[in-house]
C-alpha cells in the first residue's frame, strides 16, 4: 500500500484570521500540543479553498474529486527529541459530498460535515476575484476577496508564513489520546488581498464557543496560489 493517502490539489486558499483569546481553543486542544503564538497572539483562521484532481492512496475519485472545502482552524506545535513540529487543528471542515464527508470522519477520525457549497473564480489580467459560499440555516454565508494576480513569495516572519507554514494536522481523539499526520506540499506564493468580504453565522457553523467571531472583523486576510498536496496514510499516536 502506498504510505499517501490522499493527494490533490489545493488551489486559491483565502484565510481569514481572527485574534482570540487562549482560553477560547484550550477545550479543543489535543493532549501533547500546545498553543501556537504569533507576535503574541493566537489565530483562529476562517478558510475556504478549492479541492481539486483528488485522489485516494492514488486512485482518482471519479464524479467527486473537485469540491469546494470551508474549515475553520487554528495552529499549534509539539516538541518531539527537541525538533519542532507546527501543525493545525481542525474545529470543523464542511465539503458538499456526504460520501467524502463519511469517509474522512471515519479513516480520519476528523469533525467533517455536509453542506451545499458553490464558488466564483475569475481571474483578469491585473486582478482575481475569489468567493465560496456555504448554505447554513437556509441562508447562504460566504468568504470573498479582490486580490492582485501578481504572485509574490512570503516574507521571513509575515502573517502569511505564520499562517501557512504548518506542515502537520493533529486530531484530539479523547482527553487522553492524540493523533498526528503529516501533510506535504511546497512554501506558497501570495496574491495581495486589496478588498475582501465575509458572512459567517459562527454561531450555527462552529458553536456558540465561537458566535462571538459574528461581531468581529478579522486581523489579517491573506490568499495563497496552492499547490498540489498530499497527506501521508500513516498516523501516530501519542
Amino acid at each position: 500500500m502506498t504510505d499517501t493517502f490522499l493527494s490533490a490539489k489545493w488551489e486559491n486558499l483565502i484565510m481569514a484570521n481572527y485574534a482570540v483569546s487562549p482560553e477560547v481553543l484550550k477545550p479543543y486542544l489535543p493532549q501533547g500540543v500546545e498553543l501556537d503564538f504569533h507576535d503574541g497572539k493566537v489565530y483562529v483562521s476562517l478558510v475556504g479553498f478549492m479541492f481539486k484532481e483528488t485522489s485516494l492512496f492514488k486512485i482518482p475519485i471519479p464524479f467527486f474529486g473537485t469540491f469546494e472545502e470551508i474549515n475553520l482552524r487554528f495552529y499549534v506545535k509539539r516538541m518531539e527529541e527537541g525538533t519542532e513540529k507546527r501543525g493545525v487543528v481542525f474545529i470543523n471542515e464542511s465539503v458538499p459530498y456526504k460520501s467524502v464527508a463519511w469517509l474522512a470522519n471515519k479513516l480520519y477520525k476528523e469533525h467533517y460535515i455536509s453542506i451545499a457549497t458553490k464558488h466564483s473564480i475569475q481571474v483578469g489580467k491585473r486582478d482575481k476575484q475569489i468567493k465560496y459560499e456555504w448554505e447554513i440555516n437556509n441562508t447562504w454565508n460566504h468568504l470573498a476577496v479582490n486580490a492582485s494576480t501578481e504572485k509574490s513569495e512570503m516574507l521571513r516572519g509575515s502573517i502569511e508564513e505564520f499562517i501557512f507554514e504548518h506542515y502537520y494536522g493533529y486530531t484530539k481523539i479523547n482527553n487522553r489520546l492524540s493523533q498526528e499526520y503529516k501533510i506535504h506540499h511546497p512554501r506558497w506564493l501570495v496574491n495581495k488581498v486589496t478588498d475582501y468580504s465575509i458572512y459567517c453565522d459562527f454561531a450555527s457553523m462552529y458553536g456558540n464557543d465561537y458566535a462571538f467571531l459574528n461581531n468581529q472583523k478579522p486581523d489579517s486576510v491573506i490568499l495563497a496560489e496552492g499547490s498540489p498536496v498530499n497527506v501521508k496514510w500513516k498516523r501516530t499516536n501519542f
